[in-house]
């Protein structure tokens, strides 16, 4: 009782805090979740149906495929775009030139404050079959034009890569952050050892960057099956059947076909497949365990 009273204010402080996680993030969550079992409509009754929505969702045969596509693209854009940062964050703390350095870590952290609007144009732009830079480099060295958002074979790494491109900047910031609070005191024992850099990098800088990679892998890992931005900004109908995903395929659901109930089972079954993915990935790296 004395400590409620010592720290009453700060129990104050967080009542708004509170009160805004319920109205905007609890409470349409849990009228979602009744949506989902509901056949919903704009007018008149809402019948519960139970899992009808659910079951209906499982037996959809585009789910499945619009899930192989997000387990493909996300998983890219986890796997690859863990690594890159990395070796790019270690190449510029090798960098001993600090202009040059400041000037590299602000041109590849540019891309991750434009929105995807404007990545997506970007890309279709360079990529574009009549003017776009990359094509008519092909046709300098007597190559022909190669229409890549129209190529199913190109669509997917298309969007692992611009994803990766757009983001790596940020967590290549977060490396260095890291790399720069190693302490000093480290690579001077290991050089009076006769350690060269790279058994420094080996075995003092990456193991210092664990704790980071934890991080940044699990807040990835988040995001990996609710891509839609991207997605929905470069996607056209020749490449659809390779791209499209799971929020894809709720947006459908959900604003086009004015499905909600089914549109929303979707959405939980996503929450629930990104809780389970959240728990193995914290159990198997020991997210909550000293480095």
């Amino acid at each position: 009782m004395k400590a409620l009273k010592q720290y009453a204010w700060l129990y104050m402080m967080m009542i708004p805090i509170a009160i805004y996680f319920i109205l905007f993030s609890y409470y349409p969550l849990a009228r979602g979740f009744v949506i989902s079992l509901q056949k919903f409509r704009l007018i008149g009754d809402r019948p519960f149906v139970g899992l009808e929505n659910y079951i209906t969702v499982l037996n959809d045969p585009i789910f499945w495929r619009v899930l192989v596509n997000t387990l493909i693209i996300g998983g890219g854009i986890l796997l690859i775009g863990f690594v890159f940062p990395i070796i790019v964050a270690i190449s510029l703390n090798e960098v001993i030139r600090a202009s040059f350095k400041k000037f590299t870590q602000m041109v590849i952290y540019i891309p991750h404050l434009f929105s995807w609007v404007v990545v997506g144009g970007i890309w279709i732009y360079l990529l574009s079959p009549d003017g776009g830079l990359v094509n008519e480099v092909i046709k300098a060295f007597g190559g022909e034009p190669i229409h890549f958002f129209t190529k199913d074979e190109y669509a997917r790494p298309l969007m692992i890569l611009s994803a990766i491109w757009k983001d790596m900047g940020y967590t290549c910031i977060l490396y260095l952050a890291a790399i720069v609070g190693i302490n000093p005191s480290l690579y001077e024992a290991a050089r009076i050892d006769g350690a060269s850099r790279w058994h420094e990098i080996k075995h003092i800088m990456l193991p210092s960057l664990v704790p980071t990679m934890k991080v940044v892998f699990l807040l990835n890992l988040l995001g990996v099956l609710k891509i839609f931005d991207q997605i929905f900004v470069m996607r056209n109908p020749a490449i659809t059947r390779k791209v499209d995903v799971l929020m894809t395929y709720t947006y459908e659901k959900g604003i086009l076909e004015f499905q909600m109930g089914i549109a929303t089972a979707a959405s939980f079954i996503v929450i629930l497949a990104t809780l389970i993915l959240t728990l193995v990935a914290r159990k198997i790296t020991r997210f909550d365990e000293e480095a």
